[in-house]
């Protein structure tokens, strides 16, 4: 009798799953019934910066319509010959924004974007954070200098959110995560920014201040001097010479109008 009751059971829980099964098929391919795909070129392996692309490089996946990318490409023969410039990952769809420009070279110049300038700074074990300024890095530029002759040095910042290219032969940071002791750092600038920073290392000491990348925030600065450091210490009273007051003006006469007779004539006299 047991054994019937649990033949029963399992064809039961049998009938169920199936119907189960049967109903949640359907669902799904109702979902996806109307989605097509597109074939997308992504990387066929881990591809650095400054690789030129070759077809043993890139591969093709089947990607949903319904989820564009923009700036991917469809024939991997469209990239022959592409500088990679930033890094894309195993079976990561390559895009346009990932790539130099067609023509460019390989190495420095095929990560400098258009209407960007690369621009070299000498540094030292200071400015360079210790070997911790490392391709990709962001920074703040500062420069110390005295304005006039005789006057108090001051420090102000001159540039916020900067990326740095590379450090000295380096494009990319070593995989350890090593510091690295250079005497020169390129910056990512745009022209007014490049001229900022040729014209800072002409009038004075410049520093870099090392930022989190995914800090992206601009804040007001001001230029501090002396003055600034000198903690608790209070400005002189500055003595402002005041100008007698002018005089008051006068206070004009009163004066009297008197009218006289000269038998029918009449006369009006000021007194």
């Amino acid at each position: 009798m047991k054994t019937g009751r649990l033949a029963v059971a399992l064809v039961m829980a049998l009938l169920v799953s199936i119907v189960v099964t049967f109903f949640l098929y359907r669902h799904i391919k109702r979902l996806y019934s109307g989605t097509t795909l597109v074939k997308v070129v992504v990387a066929a392996k881990p591809l650095d910066t400054g690789t030129p692309l070759s077809a043993d490089d890139l591969t093709l996946i089947d990607w949903p319509t319904s989820a564009p990318i923009d700036g991917t490409f469809h024939k991997p023969e469209d990239l022959n010959g592409r500088i990679v410039m930033y890094p894309i990952a195993f079976k990561e769809p390559v895009r346009e924004g990932l790539l130099a420009a067609p023509g460019a070279t390989v190495g420095l110049t095929a990560k400098i974007p258009d209407g960007m300038r690369a621009v070299a700074i000498v540094t030292s074990e200071v400015n360079n954070v210790a070997g911790f300024l490392l391709p990709g890095s962001h920074v703040d530029v500062l420069v110390s200098f005295r304005q006039d002759a005789g006057k108090d040095p001051m420090t102000t910042t001159v540039l916020q959110d900067v990326q740095v290219l590379s450090t000295g032969e380096k494009l990319q940071p070593d995989v350890n995560g090593k510091p690295q002791n250079v005497k020169v750092v390129t910056l990512l600038l745009n022209p007014d920014d490049a001229e900022k920073l040729l014209l800072a290392t002409n009038q004075g000491t410049v520093q870099f201040v090392l930022r989190n990348a995914s800090d992206q925030d601009k804040v007001a600065t001001r230029p501090v001097n002396m003055r600034d450091l000198q903690t608790g210490a209070t400005a002189a009273p500055v003595v402002v010479a005041r100008k007698a007051a002018p005089p008051p003006p006068p206070k004009p006469a009163t004066t009297y109008d008197v009218e006289t007779y000269d038998g029918p004539k009449k006369n009006t006299v000021k007194f």
